[in-house]
Protein backbone atom coordinates (compact mmCIF):
# COMPACT_ATOMS: atom_id res chain seq x y z
CA UNK A 1 0.00 0.00 0.00
CA UNK A 2 1.35 3.45 -0.94
CA UNK A 3 1.53 5.85 1.99
CA UNK A 4 0.37 9.44 1.58
CA UNK A 5 0.72 12.39 3.93
CA UNK A 6 -2.54 13.08 5.75
CA UNK A 7 -3.40 16.72 6.44
CA UNK A 8 -6.35 17.51 8.69
CA UNK A 9 -8.00 20.94 8.85
CA UNK A 10 -10.58 20.58 11.67
CA UNK A 11 -13.89 22.32 11.04
CA UNK A 12 -14.23 23.50 14.64
CA UNK A 13 -15.68 26.99 15.15
CA UNK A 14 -13.33 27.74 18.04
CA UNK A 15 -10.31 26.93 15.87
CA UNK A 16 -11.66 29.26 13.17
CA UNK A 17 -12.35 31.97 15.75
CA UNK A 18 -8.89 31.94 17.31
CA UNK A 19 -7.25 31.73 13.90
CA UNK A 20 -9.08 34.91 12.89
CA UNK A 21 -7.90 36.63 16.08
CA UNK A 22 -4.31 35.54 15.42
CA UNK A 23 -4.39 36.63 11.77
CA UNK A 24 -5.60 40.16 12.53
CA UNK A 25 -2.64 42.56 12.37
CA UNK A 26 -4.30 44.81 14.96
CA UNK A 27 -4.40 42.04 17.61
CA UNK A 28 -2.13 43.08 20.50
CA UNK A 29 0.68 40.77 21.58
CA UNK A 30 -1.01 39.57 24.76
CA UNK A 31 -4.20 38.59 22.90
CA UNK A 32 -2.21 37.04 20.06
CA UNK A 33 -0.44 34.82 22.59
CA UNK A 34 -3.79 33.81 24.11
CA UNK A 35 -5.13 32.97 20.65
CA UNK A 36 -2.13 30.75 19.94
CA UNK A 37 -2.53 29.01 23.30
CA UNK A 38 -6.14 28.22 22.42
CA UNK A 39 -5.13 27.00 18.96
CA UNK A 40 -2.54 24.75 20.59
CA UNK A 41 -5.23 23.37 22.88
CA UNK A 42 -7.87 22.65 20.24
CA UNK A 43 -5.52 21.42 17.52
CA UNK A 44 -3.85 19.03 19.98
CA UNK A 45 -7.29 17.85 21.05
CA UNK A 46 -8.01 16.96 17.43
CA UNK A 47 -4.55 15.44 16.91
CA UNK A 48 -4.94 13.08 19.86
CA UNK A 49 -8.37 11.80 18.88
CA UNK A 50 -8.25 7.96 18.62
CA UNK A 51 -4.46 8.13 19.03
CA UNK A 52 -3.67 7.87 22.73
CA UNK A 53 -3.09 4.38 24.19
CA UNK A 54 -5.77 3.48 26.72
CA UNK A 55 -6.38 0.83 29.35
CA UNK A 56 -9.69 -0.70 30.35
CA UNK A 57 -10.51 -1.22 33.99
CA UNK A 58 -13.31 -0.80 36.51
CA UNK A 59 -13.96 1.92 39.07
CA UNK A 60 -16.30 2.31 42.00
CA UNK A 61 -18.68 5.26 41.69
CA UNK A 62 -20.57 6.52 44.78
CA UNK A 63 -23.40 4.19 43.72
CA UNK A 64 -21.97 1.16 41.91
CA UNK A 65 -19.02 -0.37 40.11
CA UNK A 66 -18.67 0.32 36.36
CA UNK A 67 -16.26 -0.05 33.49
CA UNK A 68 -13.79 2.78 32.86
CA UNK A 69 -11.21 3.82 30.27
CA UNK A 70 -8.00 5.66 31.18
CA UNK A 71 -5.16 7.03 29.10
CA UNK A 72 -2.33 4.61 29.78
CA UNK A 73 0.09 6.49 32.08
CA UNK A 74 2.94 4.14 31.13
CA UNK A 75 2.70 4.79 27.38
CA UNK A 76 5.47 7.25 26.45
CA UNK A 77 4.21 10.53 24.97
CA UNK A 78 6.43 13.51 24.14
CA UNK A 79 5.85 17.05 22.92
CA UNK A 80 8.57 18.73 20.87
CA UNK A 81 8.08 22.50 20.51
CA UNK A 82 10.31 24.03 17.84
CA UNK A 83 11.68 27.20 19.41
CA UNK A 84 10.92 29.89 19.61
CA UNK A 85 7.49 30.08 18.02
CA UNK A 86 6.53 26.56 19.10
CA UNK A 87 6.45 27.76 22.70
CA UNK A 88 3.26 29.72 22.02
CA UNK A 89 1.40 26.46 21.34
CA UNK A 90 2.94 24.59 24.27
CA UNK A 91 0.68 25.82 27.07
CA UNK A 92 -2.43 24.67 25.23
CA UNK A 93 -0.81 21.34 24.38
CA UNK A 94 0.17 20.74 27.99
CA UNK A 95 -3.40 21.37 29.11
CA UNK A 96 -4.42 18.43 26.91
CA UNK A 97 -1.42 16.22 27.76
CA UNK A 98 -0.18 17.16 31.25
CA UNK A 99 1.82 13.94 31.65
CA UNK A 100 3.72 14.27 28.36
CA UNK A 101 7.48 14.81 28.40
CA UNK A 102 8.67 18.09 26.84
CA UNK A 103 11.80 18.17 24.67
CA UNK A 104 12.82 21.59 23.33
CA UNK A 105 14.40 21.95 19.90
CA UNK A 106 15.78 25.38 18.97
CA UNK A 107 16.07 26.10 15.24
CA UNK A 108 16.85 29.37 13.47
CA UNK A 109 16.36 30.09 9.78
CA UNK A 110 19.01 31.69 7.61
CA UNK A 111 17.20 34.56 5.89
CA UNK A 112 19.34 34.16 2.77
CA UNK A 113 19.11 30.40 2.17
CA UNK A 114 15.83 29.96 4.11
CA UNK A 115 17.29 26.77 5.59
CA UNK A 116 17.45 26.19 9.37
CA UNK A 117 20.29 25.43 11.74
CA UNK A 118 20.07 24.06 15.27
CA UNK A 119 21.16 26.11 18.30
CA UNK A 120 19.51 24.04 21.05
CA UNK A 121 18.79 20.31 21.13
CA UNK A 122 17.28 18.80 24.26
CA UNK A 123 16.18 15.56 22.62
CA UNK A 124 17.31 12.35 24.34
CA UNK A 125 19.96 10.23 22.62
CA UNK A 126 17.31 7.52 22.20
CA UNK A 127 13.56 7.50 22.75
CA UNK A 128 11.67 4.67 24.39
CA UNK A 129 10.09 2.22 21.93
CA UNK A 130 6.65 3.25 20.66
CA UNK A 131 6.98 6.84 21.89
CA UNK A 132 4.26 9.04 20.44
CA UNK A 133 5.44 12.51 19.42
CA UNK A 134 3.62 15.79 18.85
CA UNK A 135 5.72 18.43 17.08
CA UNK A 136 4.59 22.01 17.67
CA UNK A 137 5.50 24.26 14.72
CA UNK A 138 3.05 27.17 14.22
CA UNK A 139 4.12 27.95 10.64
CA UNK A 140 4.83 25.25 8.06
CA UNK A 141 6.24 27.47 5.33
CA UNK A 142 9.22 26.08 3.41
CA UNK A 143 9.26 22.99 5.62
CA UNK A 144 12.94 23.31 6.50
CA UNK A 145 12.52 23.40 10.27
CA UNK A 146 10.10 20.51 10.54
CA UNK A 147 12.19 18.43 8.15
CA UNK A 148 15.26 18.99 10.34
CA UNK A 149 13.17 18.11 13.42
CA UNK A 150 12.05 14.86 11.78
CA UNK A 151 15.64 14.00 10.89
CA UNK A 152 16.68 14.45 14.52
CA UNK A 153 13.74 12.41 15.81
CA UNK A 154 14.09 9.48 13.42
CA UNK A 155 17.83 9.28 14.14
CA UNK A 156 16.83 8.72 17.78
CA UNK A 157 14.52 5.80 17.07
CA UNK A 158 11.19 7.55 16.48
CA UNK A 159 8.78 5.84 14.09
CA UNK A 160 7.27 8.52 11.75
CA UNK A 161 3.90 6.76 11.93
CA UNK A 162 3.76 7.76 15.62
CA UNK A 163 4.42 11.46 14.92
CA UNK A 164 1.76 14.14 14.63
CA UNK A 165 2.56 17.70 13.62
CA UNK A 166 0.45 20.54 15.02
CA UNK A 167 0.61 23.76 13.02
CA UNK A 168 -1.52 26.89 12.83
CA UNK A 169 -0.88 27.81 9.19
CA UNK A 170 0.58 25.50 6.54
CA UNK A 171 1.70 26.18 2.98
CA UNK A 172 1.92 23.77 0.03
CA UNK A 173 5.77 23.79 -0.24
CA UNK A 174 6.18 22.44 3.30
CA UNK A 175 3.46 19.85 2.85
CA UNK A 176 5.03 18.64 -0.41
CA UNK A 177 8.44 18.19 1.24
CA UNK A 178 6.93 16.31 4.16
CA UNK A 179 4.88 14.12 1.86
CA UNK A 180 7.93 13.18 -0.21
CA UNK A 181 10.19 12.30 2.72
CA UNK A 182 7.75 11.21 5.43
CA UNK A 183 4.49 10.09 3.79
CA UNK A 184 3.24 8.32 6.93
CA UNK A 185 2.99 11.59 8.89
CA UNK A 186 -0.23 13.23 10.06
CA UNK A 187 -0.46 17.02 10.07
CA UNK A 188 -3.10 19.02 11.95
CA UNK A 189 -3.41 22.67 10.95
CA UNK A 190 -6.00 25.42 11.30
CA UNK A 191 -5.68 26.35 7.62
CA UNK A 192 -3.68 25.76 4.43
CA UNK A 193 -2.71 29.07 2.81
CA UNK A 194 -2.00 29.71 -0.83
CA UNK A 195 1.79 30.03 -0.82
CA UNK A 196 4.94 31.94 0.14
CA UNK A 197 6.37 35.36 -0.68
CA UNK A 198 9.94 36.03 -1.81
CA UNK A 199 11.16 35.94 1.82
CA UNK A 200 9.63 32.52 2.48
CA UNK A 201 6.76 33.86 4.61
CA UNK A 202 3.30 32.35 4.30
CA UNK A 203 0.73 34.54 2.52
CA UNK A 204 -1.69 35.64 3.87
CA UNK A 205 -0.37 33.85 6.97
CA UNK A 206 -0.19 35.69 10.27
CA UNK A 207 3.28 37.24 10.25
CA UNK A 208 6.15 36.09 12.46
CA UNK A 209 4.46 34.10 15.24
CA UNK A 210 7.43 34.40 17.61
CA UNK A 211 7.79 38.15 17.21
CA UNK A 212 4.07 38.75 17.63
CA UNK A 213 3.76 36.50 20.67
CA UNK A 214 6.78 37.87 22.50
CA UNK A 215 6.45 41.50 21.45
CA UNK A 216 9.82 41.68 19.69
Amino acid sequence: MTLQLRVYVPEHPLIKHWLAVARDASTPSVLFKSAMTELGRWLCYEATRNWLPTIETRVQTPLAECSATFVNPEAPIAIVPILRAGLVLLEGAQNILPIASIYHLGLVRDEQTLEPSCYLNKLPTQFKPQTRIIILEPMLATGGSVMLAMKELTSRGIDPTLVRIVSVVAAPPALRRLGEQFPSLNVYTAIIDEGLNSRGYIVPGLGDAGDRAFGT
